[in-house]
């Protein structure tokens, strides 16, 4: 079961799609929302989760107090659980206290070929079969969309290499957990 770990929504059961995604572990999440604390890149955030599958990651970061979060998901079915995950977590949040939830049922490079906006968070968890070549065009394509001191969450399978980081991102640290390597990057 996938659930929100944390903020007001903490304890959430959320729903996931019933194939093609491969949510994001509670351990997992809650190692790298720790990550996040620590750096003070939660809080009042615009948060951009691309590849969303049930919007887990997003929607953690709406419960832990992001101010905006878009949801990418271009399989349909994917993208209407996001949209039931988002209006749980919503009714959940304080009053008057709502985070904006956006999401976008189209695919990822598409997306990004015509985003506009500038993100402080994002959240990358691609299928793992994704080809290194595709997840370098899009954090190349992301770059010009970073805050100054925006945070970039890749997630990846530990057999695969490490993502190549375009010039405006550098890597901060990666850490393995089991079959997932989650590499974190700061805008430079």
């Amino acid at each position: 079961m996938t659930r929100i770990v944390a903020g007001f929504a903490g304890s959430l059961a959320l729903s996931v799609p019933k194939s093609g995604t491969r949510p994001t572990s509670d351990r997992v999440r809650e190692a790298v929302f720790s990550a996040l604390d620590a750096r003070d890149a939660v809080a009042g955030a615009r948060v951009l989760d691309l590849y969303a599958g049930s919007g887990a990651l997003g929607l953690e970061a709406a419960s832990r107090g992001a101010g905006e979060v878009v949801l990418v998901e271009r399989d349909a079915g994917a993208a209407a659980i996001c949209r039931r995950n988002a209006a749980l977590v919503r009714e959940r949040a304080p009053r008057g206290a709502a985070p904006r939830v956006e999401v976008v049922a189209r695919p990822v490079a598409s997306w990004m070929a015509s985003a506009v906006g500038e993100w402080d968070l994002v959240f990358i968890d691609p299928p793992y079969d994704l080809a290194e070549t595709d997840l370098a065009e899009v954090l190349a394509a992301l770059v010009p969309h970073l805050a100054d001191d925006a945070v970039v969450v890749v997630e990846r399978s530990s057999r695969s290499p490490e993502p190549t980081a375009p010039a405006g991102i550098e890597l901060d640290r990666s850490k393995a957990y089991g079959e997932t390597v989650v590499h974190l990057y700061r805008a430079a």
